[in-house]
This record gives structure tokens, C-alpha cells and sequence, in this order.
């Protein structure tokens, strides 16, 4: 199941103050040990009030920023993005961050505000950055980011997502196959950008999933790990269901699957869930 050079992935948990559900799942998965990272959504009104609690999980696990710039409100004005008070979806984030400079400086704005309460909350950088719907790597937008993580944080501090894998492995999992490989075109160079800035990054990545209650998700995070990066990362979305939650994103039904398949997950034999600083990798390195 694992490649000959790898021995550790991270294991990380998006949408953290999504809602209020959705925060507990993960918490409790974290108290569990059955995670070794969890962005969170700190444009989210939950952020304020369970901040605390993610921030006594930092002897467990990597603590990330989740950046959100498709769902809810942005921390601050964007009238050309989110006139109306509530962020874009992806489609209409991206063409306009592509053609619009206006709206990339209110993209730049708002990164800035999200690590900025990040940072308040927390007293601390974040240990890696990632993107809701994989928003950090549209063009027009992942300048922003990767000028944001050079300027605000030394060299290898913070580490960045990076959502794509070869195209042989992705087709080897066997799960969601085209929207994999749809993601990984989409991230294409971002790696390589990352690293001349001195931003590490994972090399393998899984997670993405069709989130088709039929499907058995404790079967489809066996095969998360089949063909590991030599620095994999797994993301997951798990959650408890709440009124608030079907109104604010398309995943619903299966988050509670996710939960309970992760608090049960044991590694394969031989892959250790680790955090990714265990993976031995350096801000310069090819292997990143």
C-alpha cells in the first residue's frame, strides 16, 4: 500500500467554525488523536467563540487557516466580490480574480484579515494555509497568497496545500477520479512557485471525494493512501449536521460518516498519521 519512501502522512480536517457542528466533530476527532491537522474558517462567527478550544489542540495536531473566499460573509468590504455582503461562488471568484484587478485587491485584502484573526485569536502564525474549494490556487488568487506567506512569516514557518498528485496515482485510487484530476490541473506550478519562495509544501495528495452517502468512506480512506506522496497529505470533512449547515455548503449528509469512519481509522501498517513537520521536509527541498 505505501511506496518505499514514505512512512508518514498528515491527515487534515477542513471547514473548522463552519458551524457549530461541524466545529465539535472535529474536536472531538482531534481529542481522539485521530487527526494530525484542521483548518478553520476564521471569517466565520464561530471562530470567535471556539477559537480557544482549537487553540488547545496545538500539542496534537498543525492548525491551519482555511481561507474562505467562496462561503458567507468576508471579514471586510468587498464591493466588487461581495457587494451584496455574502462572498462569490467558485466559478464567479475566478473569473474575476482573473480579469479583475480590482477584485484581486480585495482578495489581497481579505487574506490579510483572515490570518489577521488567525493570528489575534490564536497569538501565533498559522501552521499552514489551504483553501476552501481549493480557492488558494485560482489564478488571481494564489499570487496573493504566496505574497502573503513570504511577506508575513520567515522562511519554512508556514506550510501551503498544495492540492494535486500525478495523474497515475489519482487513477489508481479510484475515487472521484475527474474531479481529482480537475483539481491537480488547477494547481498545476503552484508547488513550484511555493518553494522558490521559501514556502514548504506536501508532495501527494488525497481526499477528494464524490461525498455520496452510498459510498463506504471508511473504504475510500484506505484507498486516500494508496500510492502516498513522499510527503502526503489526506483531507477530510467531517461533521455534525445542524439547521445552519445546509444552508451555508453542499456537504451535508456525509460529514457524519466522515466522523465516524475517522474516530475507527487505524493507519496501515507501516504509514504513521504524523504531522507534517515529522516528515522531515525543508522549505528548499525537491521533495517537498
Amino acid at each position: 500500500m505505501t511506496d518505499e519512501m514514505t512512512t508518514g502522512f498528515v491527515l487534515c480536517a477542513d471547514d473548522f467554525a463552519l458551524t457549530e457542528g461541524v466545529s465539535r466533530s472535529i474536536l472531538s476527532l482531534l481529542e481522539a488523536g485521530k487527526l494530525s491537522a484542521a483548518g478553520a474558517m476564521t471569517n466565520r462567527p464561530h471562530w470567535k467563540s471556539f477559537s480557544g478550544a482549537f487553540a488547545a489542540q496545538a500539542g496534537r495536531a498543525d492548525l491551519g487557516l482555511h481561507l474562505n473566499l467562496t462561503c458567507a460573509a468576508p471579514l471586510g468590504a468587498m464591493p466588487r466580490l461581495a457587494g451584496n455582503g455574502v462572498l462569490p461562488k467558485l466559478g464567479d471568484l475566478a473569473r474575476a480574480a482573473l480579469l479583475s484587478g480590482t477584485a484581486r485587491a480585495e482578495i489581497t485584502a481579505e487574506i490579510a484579515r483572515q490570518l489577521d484573526a488567525f493570528e489575534d485569536a490564536m497569538g501565533r502564525a498559522p501552521d499552514f494555509l489551504d483553501g476552501h474549494q481549493h480557492a488558494h490556487v485560482l489564478p488571481g488568487v494564489r499570487g496573493a497568497v504566496l505574497a502573503a506567506l513570504q511577506r508575513r512569516y520567515r522562511e519554512g514557518a508556514v506550510y501551503l496545500r498544495d492540492p494535486a498528485d500525478t495523474a497515475a496515482a489519482i487513477r489508481r485510487r479510484g475515487v472521484a477520479t475527474s474531479k481529482a484530476l480537475v483539481i491537480a490541473g488547477l494547481a498545476r506550478g503552484l508547488r513550484r512557485s511555493a518553494l522558490r519562495r521559501g514556502i514548504p509544501v506536501n508532495r501527494g495528495f488525497s481526499g477528494v471525494s464524490p461525498f455520496d452517502p452510498a459510498r463506504d468512506f471508511q473504504a475510500d480512506l484506505a484507498r486516500f493512501l494508496v500510492a502516498p506522496g513522499p510527503a502526503h497529505l489526506v483531507m477530510c470533512h467531517p461533521g455534525f449536521v445542524d439547521e445552519e449547515l445546509a444552508g451555508l455548503d453542499p456537504v451535508v449528509a456525509t460529514r457524519p460518516l466522515e466522523h465516524a469512519a475517522l474516530m475507527s481509522f487505524v493507519p496501515p501498517q507501516g504509514l504513521a498519521m504524523v504531522r507534517f513537520s515529522e516528515l522531515g521536509l525543508t522549505s528548499r527541498s525537491p521533495a517537498a
